[in-house]
This record gives structure tokens, sequence and C-alpha cells, in this order.
């Protein structure tokens, strides 16, 4: 299992950081509108949605009429701030209150908020791709870094339950030793960024560029808390569905949505926050 994951990650890095790197626009394109759909394919299924993939088609379109051809990226904070607020006010108080019903009008509503979320995610994505490329791997990788951090330390620390109802495998330790991971890398990158001037458009450099190191270090801890919250929140729908994964489009991962869960609450935050620079 854990040589498929890797494997898999492999594929998934030698696709994504090419375009990057080239920061070429049309394969970019396809990358978000390929994922965005398997996204919101997956979330509707783990609402019980018997027509997840005709919704996902119909959301697929209706995304790519809107942020492709339209002008729904003129104002891209007010996406910013609605999922900010979603996740404040309904997502965040539903970890300690639980999920209505999957049979019922709460349930449906629930999947359309969440389904805006997705949208916003990737609303921020194009947001910070728009950018540079480089800013958007930034905000990313810190995500990645917390999540490995955690996998780590709760492996060798782990005792006190972060979420035993939710997710019995993540532990308090497991979350603080992301956060130090996270930590680390972005004063390790603050530090370097004078001798190495490819990492001065990086996120954790401009945030403590723009701010200085105390708010800074507050708000990467506030992105690693934000990061947790949206992986507890798709293991919480994932439990109610009776679903180890979100699908198995991504093998030794499960699927897309495992894949960016902590990036959905992380990236219009960032976005957000990035906006203010």
């Amino acid at each position: 299992m854990l040589k498929t994951r890797i494997l898999t990650a492999l594929v998934l890095l030698a696709v994504l950081l090419p375009v990057l790197w080239l920061n070429h626009a049309p394969s970019f394109t396809v990358i978000v509108v390929v994922f965005f759909t398997a996204a919101i394919w997956e979330s509707f299924r783990l609402f019980n949605n018997k027509q997840a993939l005709v919704v996902a088609l119909f959301w697929s379109a209706a995304f790519v009429y809107t942020f492709f051809f339209g002008d729904g990226l003129a104002q891209p904070s007010i996406w910013f701030i609605l999922c900010v607020a979603i996740w404040l006010i309904r997502f965040v108080p539903a970890l300690a209150t639980g999920l209505p019903p999957v049979a019922g009008t709460g349930n449906l509503l629930l999947s359309l908020v969440y389904g805006v979320a997705i949208v916003g995610c990737f609303v921020a994505v194009m947001a910070l791709f728009n950018h540079s490329p480089l800013f958007l791997l930034s905000v990313m990788a810190l995500v990645w870094i917390a999540d490995v951090g955690a996998y780590f330390s709760g492996k060798a620390f782990g005792k006190r339950k972060l979420a035993p109802s939710i997710s019995p495998g993540k532990s308090w330790e497991g979350a603080f030793g992301g956060a130090i991971a996270v930590l680390l890398t972005a004063i390790l990158t603050i530090v370097c960024a004078p001798s190495a001037s490819w990492l001065a458009d990086t996120f954790a450099v401009r945030l403590q560029a723009q701010w200085g190191w105390p708010m800074a270090l507050a708000i990467l801890a506030l992105i690693v808390a934000a990061s947790v919250v949206g992986d507890l929140f798709e293991s919480l729908l994932k439990r109610r569905a009776g679903f180890k994964d979100s699908s198995n489009l991504l093998p030794g991962h499960g699927g897309v949505l495992d894949r960016i869960d902590s990036l959905i609450p992380v990236l219009p935050l960032a976005a957000l926050i990035a906006a203010r620079f």
C-alpha cells in the first residue's frame, strides 16, 4: 500500500510540477477542471446523491462557463470571504454537533454549501496561480508539510486522541507536530530568502515582510488549524456515509477529495490574506 501511495504521489507531482514550473495556463486549466469535476462528484457521493455524476457534470460545466468564459474571477475575494464564513459558521460547529440525517432537506442544503466551499477552493487555486505558480505551490506546500509532520509525529508520540468519534487515528501530538513542522519550514524559508531571491515571492516570506514575525507565525498556525478542520470535516462526511475513501480514483490515496480536503478551507483563507499584501 505504501509503495502504491508513493508511486501515485510521484505521478501526480510529475504532472503538476512541470505545469507550474512552465507556467503553462492551458495545461493548468485542464488540471483544474479535471480535479474540480472529480472532487465535486466525490462530494455529492458522500451526501448520498444518487445522481452524483450528473450533478457533478452540471456543476463542472457551470464552473467552466463562469470562471473561464465569464467574469467570475473579477471579484474573487467575495468567494474567499464566503468560504471563510461558511467554515466558521457551519462546518467547524458541525465537528461538535454532528451532521443532519442523510435523508432530509438539511443534508441536501449542506451538500450544496460544501459544493460552494469546493468552488471557492478552486477559485483560490486560480487566483493564487495568477499571482504566480510558485506562490500557489508555497501555500499548498504548507498543507503537505503539516500533513507529513502530523503523520510522523502521531506515529511517534500520538497518545491523546484529537477527535476519536470522527477520526480515531488523529492525535493532538500529531496536530502539534504538523504545526511545528510548518513553522520551522516557514522560519527557514524566511531566513534564507535574502540569499535565495526565488523565495521572495512565497507565502511565508511575503507574510513576514508584510506583518512581521509574530503575526506571520500566528497566521501560519491558523493555516495549520484550518487544514486539520478540513481533514476532520471530510472524515465526518465519510464516517456518516460509511465510506473509507471518497473514491478509488487515486490508487493508495483514495479519491481526489481525500487529497484536497485540507486545502478546501486553507486556500480561500490564504488567498484572502494574500489579497492584503
